[in-house]
């Protein structure tokens, strides 16, 4: 067995949740093959078993292990929590998420691979990427850049006494602020795709459950008029020849009604 750790940070959530089985699934069919061909053992916080604070644990892991795979699906906030102290002292991490979900635009400038854990290519590609990712680590773990780096670099430019590195401070604050900008605008925008299509099927919900009550009322309509016509007819039977023909007129008026209702 490996004695390099890959620590995985994922929402876990209560024993049989739909959550704590995706992210099971994720685990192991997804992470551990995918490090253990690399040297690395996969561990999760509700695997340590050693006796003290568990939260300390998860901490001691996030700083001193080798390699770090966070899952951001669902954007739990311990996972959040623990990722940002991942990103602040740099070392190697990789970051995934369900396919098909947003990812927020605060760490969204950092390479994410997208997951759909019941699709066997999908699974096939995610491990492929998660070995590529790490193997370009192993190589230079100085390229990996996060959002707390990146603000901290910029820092140093803009506080530079060289007027070029703080001109292109400027310029990466901008492109940085810009960025998140646009990656808001896009997540308030699906977001208001997501409502109108939920109001659109309300809408058409209410509109059916409508058309229903609508139905009822006139099939109730068509046997009041078919009792009515059924009368009718017995009156004309008994009427005289001047009343037996306004009878006829008003039967057939009912008959012309009834052909467009609803049979009851």
């Amino acid at each position: 067995m490996s004695d390099r750790i890959c620590f995985v940070i994922s929402p876990i959530g209560d024993p049989d949740s739909e959550t704590r089985k995706r992210s099971d699934q994720v685990f192991k069919h997804v992470i551990a093959p995918a490090v253990l061909a690399l040297g690395y053992r996969a561990v999760r916080a509700d695997h340590i078993s050693e006796p003290g604070m568990i939260t300390s644990q998860v901490i001691q892991h996030i700083v001193d292990d080798p390699l770090v795979i966070a899952d951001l699906t669902d954007r739990n906030p311990n996972v959040f929590y623990e990722l940002a102290i991942r990103h602040a002292i740099r070392k190697p991490l990789v970051q995934l998420i369900r396919k098909g979900d947003t990812i927020p635009f605060d760490v969204a400038g950092t390479r994410t691979i997208h997951v759909d854990h019941r699709d066997l290519d999908s699974v096939d590609t995610a491990k492929n990427e998660i070995q590529a990712q790490v193997k370009s680590l192993e190589l230079d773990a100085s390229k990996l850049e996060t959002p707390i780096s990146v603000a901290l670099d910029l820092q140093v430019l803009r506080a530079s006494s060289n007027p070029e590195q703080r001109s292109m401070g400027d310029v990466l604050a901008a492109m940085t602020e810009l960025r998140a900008a646009v990656a808001s605008i896009d997540d308030q925008y699906k977001k208001s795709d997501k409502m109108s299509s939920l109001m659109m099927r309300d809408m058409f919900a209410r509109r059916e459950v409508e058309n229903e009550h609508m139905k009822a009322r006139l099939m109730a309509a068509s046997r009041e008029l078919r009792e009515v016509a059924r009368h009718v007819t017995i009156l004309s039977d008994s009427a005289d020849e001047f009343h037996s023909k306004q009878l006829t007129d008003l039967l057939t008026r009912i008959e012309k009604v009834i052909v467009i209702l609803p049979e009851s």
